[in-house]
């Protein structure tokens, strides 16, 4: 009896061996394959690259000159409108000359009347110091006719001199533009009675050529300084939210770095011809210091970081993405240069990343908005490779 039961037992234990395999579904069977990872990608493609440095500045006058008057009086003239442009010598303003006018005359007066008391002293010399000669007077006699001589002769410069200034002054009555460029608001009006070296008139600013202040980094410092020694740096001037921009040359390297904030300042020159440039008017300034020729460059978005760096996901010819480890160069707008790690053809996602598997399938989709650079370089659809990888319409 026990026998048989031991018999049973075993022929059952064995039976359900031979059955439970057979009716669990088989794992691969059961596991659904993961649908294939839309992605947008671009190809990578070699470009010449500048090297460029970006900072932000402030455009100032080349020159500027705030007009005030050399001489006090009333202002009777006033030769231009506000915000006008004018050439260097151009009549600003008059002042009431006839003050100056009646200074001169008195100088003139006083000029002649000490010119002809000075040839008279001079004839009187010359005749005592012939008679001092014959013995006729004393020798203290002539001295005592050089020197009056002598002291109209200096009365005579003193009043040569009283009647340069008296020109001078006269002159400063008609105040005219020392250099070519635009006027700004006037400060006075005509009537006004305004006094020397204080009243400020009017501000002129040198539009064309302009130049922009701006500094960089000490970081910076030894590869511009290099370049300049080189050749000129080009600069470019950019007005914030307009398309307008400007390109000049740098045109000043300060000649000590400012140890507070680790900065050199530095000037560029713009001819600025159609005046886009203004005085105070902030801009982003961008140098070009070098070209990269034919540097391997792909969309900036293409590049991820991870932990073990920047990789990007290179897509394979059976439409598998593969992990990719770069070393990213500089950018320039949307693109970045890829120092290594990457070949110019080969074709990285740059949408998309989150939905990738590294060796998973991916479904190239067509960028629905699209940079001009990114249009040379984006990828159009293109056809399956495999069952898996089918363009999405």
């Amino acid at each position: 009896m026990f026998y048989h039961n031991n018999v049973f037992r075993s022929s059952v234990f064995f039976i359900l061996l031979l059955v439970l395999p057979a009716c669990s579904p088989d794992k691969k069977e059961k596991s659904k394959s993961r649908p294939p990872a839309l992605v947008v990608t671009a190809i990578a493609r070699h470009q010449d690259v500048p090297i460029e440095i970006r900072t932000f500045g402030t455009m100032e006058a080349a020159e500027s000159v705030t007009i005030k008057p050399m001489v006090s009086g009333e202002l009777t003239t006033i030769g231009f409108q506000e915000g006008q442009n004018v050439s260097e010598g151009a009549l600003l303003f008059v002042i009431d000359p006839r003050p100056y006018q009646a200074a001169l005359q008195k100088a003139q007066a006083s000029l002649a009347r000490n010119q002809i008391l000075m040839k008279n002293s001079r004839k009187d010399y010359e005749r005592y110091l012939q008679l001092a000669t014959e013995g006729l007077v004393s020798q203290e006699q002539a001295e005592g006719y050089r020197s009056r001589a002598d002291t109209a002769a200096a009365d005579v410069a003193a009043d040569e001199a009283v009647l340069e200034n008296a020109r001078t002054q006269l002159s400063y009555c008609s105040i005219k533009a020392p250099i070519s460029g635009r006027l700004g608001a006037l400060a006075v009006d005509r009537g006004n009675v305004i006094k020397a070296n204080e009243t400020a008139l009017v501000t002129i600013n040198k539009l064309s050529p302009i130049r922009a202040t701006f500094t960089i980094t000490e970081q910076h410092f030894s590869l511009v300084q290099k370049r300049l020694a080189a050749g000129a740096i080009t600069v470019t001037a950019a007005v914030p939210d307009t398309d307008g921009s400007e390109q000049g040359v740098v045109s000043f390297l300060d000649n000590a770095i400012d140890p507070a904030t680790g900065t050199i300042r530095l000037k560029g020159r713009f001819a600025n011809k159609g005046q886009l440039l203004w005085p105070g008017q902030f801009v982003t300034l961008t140098l070009v210091l070098d070209v990269r020729k034919q540097a391997v460059v792909v969309p900036g978005q293409a590049v991820q970081t991870g932990q073990q760096g920047r990789f990007v996901f290179v897509i394979r010819p059976d439409s598998t993405a593969e992990v990719r480890p770069v070393v990213p160069g500089p950018t320039q707008g949307e693109l970045m240069v890829i120092e290594q790690g990457l070949q110019a053809g080969e074709e990285v996602v740059v949408d998309g990343h989150m939905r990738v598997i590294p060796d998973g399938k991916v479904e190239i989709k067509p960028a629905i908005t699209q940079s001009q650079d990114n249009r040379q370089i984006t990828s159009e659809s293109r056809p399956s490779t495999s069952s898996a990888s089918t363009v999405e319409r």
